[in-house]
């Protein structure tokens, strides 16, 4: 998926991003921003202009979101200056997902850990999920951890992250619902997920670890098998006959999630003003429609439900990664 970048300026250390214009009144008055940690593009940037083109066709903020790019140190650089300049800052949120979940859990944001921030929110999320060839040997996650048990070195799994990224942690995950340990896991690293199903298309791999959304467009092809979601219920529409690990006797979920933090100094009316807009948001038949146009199904965590959320998910992951060697 492309995205159009806004018209740019420097304005070190940020890259700002043009806002987008908007007639709507009634709710938030003062300008509001978001910051995508990341360069213009990707899956930051696609976080912000949710939350900024969604509020704003809703009229729930009257004045132009502005969109700013921070990139550096996989979103270490943003949660930093947050952290360190915009503490208390009410009309500023930030773009976040699981994987930075994952890195406050392999300590890459540096002295800063998961506990820093006020987590907002999710307005949206993907789903891991677990793929092979239409002629791979198995026809069911069953089948697949059968013989992942039996010969942990004998399949050879492959996705679009290094060891320690989202996508290894799925199949880490998913090994560890077996009975292995991610040690022993064969595991091929690729640019991207593109570039993982090309290989498993090849046979260089025999499972890819990818997201639902992604394998949308190979569904109908009958080249691909989705052996699992990593979903906690079937997903509907194209989805709808896949089922999840969970139900087929493995506790494996890995959600994308699409979400937002402030400043650890924020006052708890600012904080509950933007759980309150966010959850309206979210309840909006036109916000549906933009999120699904992105590629994203229906999260509902706010507040302090999302909040405690992020905090279990980075305990779980920095107990995969010390029991994988990755910290100590």
């Amino acid at each position: 998926m492309k995205f159009n970048s806004a018209f740019l300026r420097w304005s070190a250390p940020l890259v700002m991003g043009a806002a987008l214009m908007t007639g709507n009144a009634h709710a938030q008055s003062e300008t509001t921003e978001c910051i995508a940690p990341a360069k213009p593009g990707g899956g930051y940037d696609l976080t912000c202009r949710l939350a900024a083109n969604g509020l704003q066709e809703t009229g729930l903020i009257d004045q132009p979101m502005m969109v700013s790019y921070m990139p550096g140190g996989i979103g270490a650089v943003a949660y930093n200056h947050v952290n360190g300049v915009r503490d208390d800052d009410p009309n500023l949120i930030v773009a976040a997902s699981t994987g930075a979940a994952v890195n406050l859990a392999l300590g890459k944001f540096g002295q800063y850990d998961a506990d820093e921030v006020r987590w907002l929110g999710a307005l949206g999320v993907d789903y891991g999920a677990i793929v092979v060839k239409a002629d791979a040997p198995w026809q069911n996650l069953g089948d697949l951890m059968s013989d992942l048990k039996k010969n942990p070195n004998g399949v050879v799994f492959g996705a679009g992250g290094t060891v320690g990224s989202q996508d290894w942690m799925k199949a880490a995950l998913t090994a560890k619902a077996a009975g292995v340990s991610p040690r022993q896991l064969r595991y091929v690293a690729f640019e991207g997920g593109g570039e993982s199903l090309a290989a498993l298309l090849g046979d260089h791999i025999e499972v890819f670890t990818g997201d639902l959304s992604e394998l949308r467009p190979h569904l109908e092809s009958g080249k691909i098998r989705v052996l699992a979601a990593l979903s906690d219920v079937r997903m509907g529409g194209p989805y709808a006959d896949i089922p999840t690990a969970t139900e087929q006797g493995y506790d494996v979920e890995w959600p994308i999630w699409r979400g937002y933090y402030m400043g650890p100094e924020v006052t708890d009316a600012d904080y509950n003003a933007w759980v309150e807009r966010l959850e309206t948001l979210s309840g909006k038949d036109a916000f549906a429609e933009m999120r699904k146009a992105r590629g994203l199904f229906p999260m509902n965590r706010f507040g302090d439900d999302f909040d405690a959320y992020v905090k279990a998910q980075v305990v779980q992951f920095k107990q995969l990664a010390k029991e994988v060697g990755l910290t100590q």
